[in-house]
């Protein structure tokens, strides 16, 4: 006992305070998401994740009863980060706008793209998020089967976008310009390649310019579609 009361003052405020910080549903899943950010999903697991918060694993099913239940408030928190442009007069807009927000969101987050699709409870936040895209375009003009073509097309878009991104981020050119490593000199056996680098080496490319570029594309093909539908 007199070991312990002589090294209290060793306890700095901090550890004092983190230490009395409540275990919470929300500090569970900020957490969650943490830990996947850095180490990836597979690292999540109960003992995981109680050892990231400080606590036994047995202590987090006081806040949720499964992994599946934190899987599916992961899923509900990332949708919630979202912008969901309600009220736009100009669809187009609105489609850019939450289409241009669910890229930086999953950006930070590649690993959940996967669990938006595959979770089959939809939490309220979830449901809401879909139900104010459908509105839009059910508001101006878009049969419901158009809508429902236009939010799989635009989130397959958004999706393999950041995928590729995620994957072309981990990759570093050997060489300033060396674009396409293989094709230096290869002008006769691959001349389309050849001028591919070529481009790529006089122009500012930019993820940000391709994304909006491939948008614009979507949603002028959508524009088309709703302005002139086909026979049915």
């Amino acid at each position: 006992m007199l070991y312990l009361l002589s090294n209290l003052d060793q306890v700095t405020p901090s550890a004092s305070r983190t230490f009395r910080q409540p275990l919470t549903r929300d500090r569970v899943l900020h957490a969650a998401v943490g830990l996947a950010d850095r180490e990836g999903l597979g690292a999540l697991t109960m003992r995981r994740l109680g050892a990231e918060l400080g606590v036994e694993a047995m202590s987090l099913y006081k806040h949720v009863a499964s992994k599946g239940q934190i899987l599916d408030g992961i899923v509900e928190l990332i949708v919630s980060q979202i912008e969901v442009p309600t009220g736009a007069a100009d669809w187009t807009q609105a489609m850019r706008q939450r289409a241009t927000s669910a890229r930086q969101v999953l950006a930070r987050h590649s690993w959940a793209i996967g669990l938006l699709e595959s979770r089959t409870a939809m939490a309220p936040v979830t449901m809401g998020y879909l139900d104010a895209m459908l509105g839009t375009l059910r508001s101006q003009g878009f049969s419901i089967e158009d809508a429902a073509h236009a939010l799989w097309l635009l989130d397959s878009y958004v999706y393999g976008h950041v995928v590729q991104e995620t994957s072309l981020s981990a990759v570093r050119p050997a060489e300033p310009g060396n674009h396409i490593g293989s094709v230096n000199g290869a002008t006769t056996e691959y001349p389309h390649l050849a001028e591919l680098e070529q481009h790529a080496a006089r122009s500012a490319f930019s993820l940000d310019h391709e994304f909006a570029h491939g948008l614009d594309l979507i949603l002028d093909a959508l524009e088309r579609t709703v302005t002139s539908p086909p026979d049915r």
